[in-house]
């Protein structure tokens, strides 16, 4: 038997079944029929036992005898129903309320939810601190419309967040177009709201002046009694989903003049897409759903009528209409399916692998991250460069200094380091002592050090030096590595040596390109099938800090800001931003492994060949990433290894130019790993 784990509920008003299926069960129904992962879902709802639900895999929650707190009741018997399957998924569909009792039960799943309505007018969301806890517990939050969305972060502190996208109710498209009859349809609730008042009007007066033409609507509203009586308006109850489809076939215009603020409007998506000249107002989330040309902008009966009137006398415009609408579905079906899959199998699938498979004696002071619990060990310089060393024959022992950073020896702490470097280098007799990221040493310790064993003395340095850069505290890091450095043998920096101004002698200045280590950058993620991102950028305050800093913004957000806000169709997938916690080792590899292309952006002006250690992360990992063209990193790779960018504007275009041909994209990172 299939272990089971994913799990899906439906609002427990939603029927699903084949007769009164509703919105959010025809999106289930639709996902489930191409899905490679259907065998190992359930579908949650409640059905009544009379009704046949719309897929097999579906398991009924029977509330019959509740009478308060149905949904609080519903929810908590799947919850009781998940702790035995342990699910390692569940989505929620359209009940915040649902989410948020999950959520405070600290489930251990994956959770998904998907808003089918305005966030707004929904118990569980309707406030700015019940979205906000929303956007920053849920694993991914999905809206069916940008307009959705915008709702859902209205008065937010910050309108985009990784995991909230838009994730549109899509349709199989026809493989041929229809025959068309003189048809018009209206379909959904008969009432003023969905503007079927404005519509019976006019569409009589259509019937009256054109007796060829027949008009059909589809639904009912017991609330409101709107009465219309022709020979050739036909209005059905609800029927199923599969014969509205067959109507919209046969249709040739369709009407959806909504008056209500539509989330989406998915009888205008189908109709369209059968190749219906379809009428619609603007409302909501109407414009979204198709490519049209048929908006009306008042609203009114008379206006529905002049609209399909020029319809009925222009045939060939009508046609043209009816084609184009057919062959350019926005919203394909199989497309959709696979963006929600493939986070799915991000989830299901673990996608990062570890790899199992002396001529000096070096001294390495540094900082190897034992204070952080190698929290760091993949982005460490000390800790590759030492490796390095040991994969070409020599002997190293690896100090961190840092370590000694402790209140009973702050007052004495060079002291007491210097001391301990001496003592070391007398048991150990090194031929090199490496000050990784430091210079801690006396003047005199070095002269005695360099006196009685013969030794040479290097340091390398990974943060901003360069003055034309302006990178955070270049100075004080300059004057740093500049005391005692006539003592000093040679110099290596990620700084390239022609952008600083120093006193430090140029024959000993070395440039030191961020290394890359076969055993941790190990990933090519241009062979993974399931990304589901299109750009990455890591932004953090501080490596050491490993977390955000309240009120601290740099210049590389407004760069992001003005990225997202103009290039809105990218998938992001931003940490360090919105709340959006800084993220590290495997977690950091998890999140770049979802993604198509990547970001490199540093602090400060962008200076020759100089970047944050994040490049080897990305670039090393088999990523296709974009840096700043005054980087001149263009002069080491090519733009089929690296893409370079002038402005915001101009990587933005490129993003797009690669995502639509995506293929180009993967055989160019190819290259660069």
């Amino acid at each position: 038997m299939i272990k089971k784990k994913i799990a899906i509920l439906l609002p427990y008003k939603e029927n699903y079944s084949e007769s009164y299926a509703g919105a959010a069960s025809i999106w289930v129904k639709d996902y489930l029929s191409l899905s490679k992962l259907k065998s190992i879902t359930n579908v949650y709802g409640n059905l009544k036992r009379n009704l046949r639900p719309l897929t097999s895999n579906f398991i009924n929650i029977d509330i019959s005898g509740k009478i308060i707190r149905k949904n609080i009741k519903y929810t908590e018997i799947l919850h009781r129903d998940c702790l035995k399957k342990k699910y390692s998924i569940i989505e929620i569909h359209n009940r915040p309320e649902s989410l948020l009792f999950l959520i405070k039960k600290k489930i251990n799943s994956k959770l998904t939810f998907i808003f089918h309505n305005n966030p707004k007018e929904m118990r569980g969301s309707t406030s700015v601190n019940e979205r906000l806890f929303i956007a920053e517990n849920c694993d991914q939050v999905y809206f069916v419309s940008k307009w959705v969305k915008d709702k859902f972060f209205e008065n937010l502190p910050y309108k985009n967040r990784n995991n909230c996208e838009i994730l549109y109710p899509s349709i199989k498209p026809l493989k041929r177009f229809p025959k068309k009859d003189n048809l018009i349809i209206f379909c959904g609730k008969l009432n003023s709201s969905k503007g079927y008042d404005i519509f019976g009007t006019a569409v009589i007066k259509i019937l009256d002046k054109y007796n060829n033409w027949k008009a059909i609507a589809i639904g009912n509203e017991p609330r409101e009694k709107l009465s219309f009586n022709h020979k050739n308006f036909k209005i059905l109850d609800w029927i199923k989903h599969k014969k509205i489809l067959e109507y919209y076939s046969k249709a040739a215009i369709s009407v959806v003049p909504s008056r209500w603020l539509e989330p989406f409007g998915r009888t205008a998506m189908e109709s369209a897409a059968h190749g219906c000249a379809t009428i619609t107002s603007k409302n909501g989330g109407l414009p979204e759903t198709f490519y049209n040309d048929l908006f009306l902008k008042n609203i009114s009966s008379k206006e529905i009528y002049d609209f399909i009137e020029k319809l009925i006398l222009d045939k060939k415009k009508r046609q043209q209409i009816q084609k184009k609408n057919f062959l350019n579905v926005r919203h394909k079906l199989a497309d959709k399916i696979k963006q929600i899959d493939d986070l799915k199998n991000s989830y299901l699938i673990p996608n990062i692998f570890i790899n199992r498979n002396s001529k000096l004696k070096i001294f390495h002071i540094s900082q190897f991250d034992e204070r952080n619990d190698y929290r760091l060990f993949n982005i460490s310089v000390a800790s590759k460069l030492s490796k390095g060393f040991v994969r070409n024959d020599h002997d190293v022992i690896n100090f961190s200094y840092r370590n000694f950073k402790n209140k009973s020896l702050i007052k004495n702490k060079n002291k007491i380091l210097n001391n301990k470097v001496s003592d070391i280098c007398d048991n150990y007799r090194p031929d090199l002592i490496i000050l990784g990221h430091n210079n801690f040493l006396y003047r005199d310790n070095l002269e005695k050090l360099k006196l009685k064993f013969n030794l040479k003395i290097s340091l390398w340095y990974e943060d901003a030096l360069g003055h034309k850069g302006e990178g955070p505290n270049w100075r004080s890091n300059l004057d740093l590595i500049e005391n005692n450095h006539d003592l000093i043998n040679s110099y290596f920096t990620t700084t390239y040596p022609d952008e600083l101004k120093t006193t430090i002698d140029r024959k000993k200045l070395n440039f030191l390109p961020i290394p890359v280590d076969e055993n941790i950058e190990n990933m090519n993620i241009y062979e993974n099938p399931n990304k589901f991102k299109d750009l990455f950028f890591a932004l953090s305050h501080g490596v050491n800090y490993g977390k955000l800093k309240n009120g601290k913004t740099d210049e590389r957000e407004k760069f992001i800001k003005n990225l997202t806000n103009k290039y809105t169709n990218i998938n992001y997938n931003i940490l360090g931003i919105a709340n959006e916690p800084p993220k590290w080792n495997y977690e950091f590899l998890s999140e770049l492994n979802k993604c198509k292309m990547a970001l490199n952006l540093s602090r400060g002006k962008p200076i020759k060949y100089t970047s944050s250690n994040r490049i080897a992360s990305l670039i090393g990992n088999g990523i296709y990433t974009f840096i700043d063209k005054k980087t001149k990193f263009s002069e080491i790779f090519d733009e089929d290894e690296v893409g370079s960018y002038n402005t915001f504007d101009d990587l933005g275009s490129k993003i797009e130019f690669l995502l639509s041909n995506e293929k180009k994209s993967i055989n160019m990172v190819k290259m660069a790993k």
